[in-house]
């Protein structure tokens, strides 16, 4: 690959019940890799890089290989502290396979890659993201395809919508809207446009990732570093124990 050129990092994120499943699954039929943020921390969570820092902060929350999120809620939930040491060990872990993930695609000469985040406004991950798309629907066709999902109900909808930045809002933030209450061939073909439009151009976050992902410091000096400091067993992954169960609640299904 030209190293002179940069993917293109298209960020995806959209509403629960939106159909973002299944554009991620178009794109990827077009060619395009797609980097799922809810599977890089259960792949971290369970016999990943995470499970020997979290256990370390924050004893007996592991289970053959693996973290319980359950025990590790006990522990964090309604704890700042506790949320921010969390916080701190899983975040650089995040950033890291990022960061490698990204390296890998500009390596086999991809020109555009989708960070797909659920929580992506929620979470500031724009910043790392060249463009956003966001998918969505009306509201009520959002709705009846929630209340549609084995498990839910118009109580846990409303809690996971209270969670979420506003439909209207995610749609004036974002660079392109792919709509997904009209015709199912009408919302692909706005896929493989946008897909085409976007695959030439240069991007300009990509050199900042790997710049920023190196600085992070590892999550084992981060734990150890914190509990130095009097820190009952707290890192980043505030957006982990709490955060990413929000994040799990609030994904797509698909369409």
């Amino acid at each position: 690959m030209d190293q002179s050129f940069s993917p293109f990092i298209l960020g995806l994120t959209g509403g629960i019940a939106m159909g973002k499943s299944t554009v991620a699954e178009w794109l990827r039929q077009l060619g395009v890799p797609v980097l799922d943020s809810d599977q890089v921390v259960h792949d971290l969570y369970n016999g990943g890089a995470a499970v020997a820092p979290v256990e370390a902060a924050f004893p007996r929350v592991t289970a053959n290989g693996a973290i319980s999120r359950a025990e590790l809620s006990k522990q964090v939930v309604g704890n700042p502290q506790a949320l921010r040491l969390l916080e701190s060990i899983v975040h650089p872990l995040v950033a890291a396979e990022k960061a490698r993930w990204l390296a890998t695609q500009a390596a086999a000469g991809q020109r555009l890659v989708v960070l797909d985040i659920p929580l992506l406004y929620e979470t500031g991950a724009e910043a790392d993201c060249d463009a956003v798309a966001v998918v969505s629907a009306p509201a009520e066709a959002q709705r009846a395809r929630a209340l549609a999902r084995p498990g839910m109900s118009e109580g846990k909808l409303a809690a996971i919508l209270a969670r979420q930045v506003p439909d209207a809002e995610k749609r004036r933030r974002a660079d392109f809207v792919i709509d997904t209450g009209v015709p199912l061939e009408e919302t692909r073909q706005h896929v493989v446009s946008l897909v085409e439009a976007l695959r030439g151009r240069q991007g300009s976050k990509f050199r900042q990732i790997q710049a920023e992902a190196q600085a992070l410091p590892a999550a084992g000096a981060a734990a150890a570093a914190a509990e130095g400091a009097g820190q009952t067993g707290s890192s980043s992954a505030a957006a982990t124990a709490d955060g990413s169960a929000a994040e799990a609640d609030g994904s797509e299904q698909q369409r």
